[in-house]
Formats: structure tokens, C-alpha cells, sequence
């Protein structure tokens, strides 16, 4: 598979899901083990830019895919305007969410771009639009409005 634009052969068990196979086997530590079973969002990465929840995804299936992690999404040294903009905006706290919040956002806006519906079907990305597509990312330090204006300033 390749993994944040470099090519990466993994001999791994069909059991290995992909969020072990980037941490143990690659040692990208962006994804986090969370809940470990796709509640929490923190092991959210791209896969050929789709946001996918690592840990509930088997690394076999992946072969031939482009993943992308935190650690992939900035461009040299500079950060993804995501990133930039949770800085800006305090949104986070801890920080153990924010690798899956991040790359959940990067995921949301090409999927409200390409015009997948939601729940809330809003046309523009309002605050009540951008809380239901990342509502699949939680936080445990509460910083969820620090995460949707990063999130409302980007889309704009």
C-alpha cells in the first residue's frame, strides 16, 4: 500500500486491522487506539482520500490503496490549512482526538464537495450541518466548538 505518498510492503496476518498495521508496523502514532471498535473516531484516516475508522478496517484489504494519516496531510513544512486553523481556534485540547478530527474534516469537506447528502441536508456548510457529518469524531475534552469554526473557516 502507500502510506503518506511513500510505498510501504507490509507482510501482515489477515487479521491485522490497519489502524495496528500503521502503528505497530510503521510506527505512525497520529492514528489512535481509542475505543477500538469504530465509536470514537480517533483512528480516522484517508483511504484514497475516504475517511475511514483504522481500527475496524483489516489492513489486507488496503493493499494497492493510498492511506493518508495525520502525518501525511501537510505539504513539507507546511501545515494543512486545517491543521492551521485548529491552532487558531483552540480546537483541542488534549490533543488525542484531534489526528481523526483532523483527518475526519479533511474526508467531510471532498465528501460535502462531491455532494453527498447528510442527515441535516443543508446545501452550505452550516454549524449544525458540519456538527452532523463529524459526529463521528468525539472529544472528550469538549472542544467541539473550537473544531467547528477551524472547520467553518476552511469551508469558506
Amino acid at each position: 500500500m502507500r502510506v503518506n505518498g511513500l510505498d510501504e510492503k507490509l507482510d501482515v496476518e489477515p487479521w491485522v486491522s490497519l489502524l495496528d498495521a500503521l502503528r505497530e508496523r510503521l510506527g505512525l502514532t497520529g492514528p489512535k487506539k481509542g475505543c477500538d471498535q469504530g465509536a470514537c473516531g480517533a483512528c480516522t484516516v484517508l483511504a484514497d482520500g475516504v475517511r475511514i475508522n483504522a481500527c475496524l478496517a483489516l489492513a489486507v484489504q488496503y493493499a494497492g490503496k493510498e492511506i493518508t494519516t495525520i502525518e501525511g496531510i501537510a505539504t513539507g513544512d507546511e501545515p494543512h490549512p486545517l491543521q492551521a486553523a485548529f491552532v487558531r481556534h483552540d480546537g483541542f485540547q488534549c490533543g488525542y482526538c484531534t489526528s481523526g478530527q483532523i483527518c475526519s474534516a479533511v474526508g467531510m469537506l471532498a465528501e460535502h464537495a462531491a455532494g453527498m447528502p447528510s442527515i441535516v441536508g443543508a446545501e452550505e456548510l452550516s454549524e449544525a450541518e458540519i456538527r452532523e457529518r463529524m459526529s463521528g469524531n468525539l472529544c472528550r475534552c469538549g472542544a467541539y466548538n473550537g473544531i467547528v469554526d477551524a472547520i467553518k473557516e476552511v469551508a469558506s
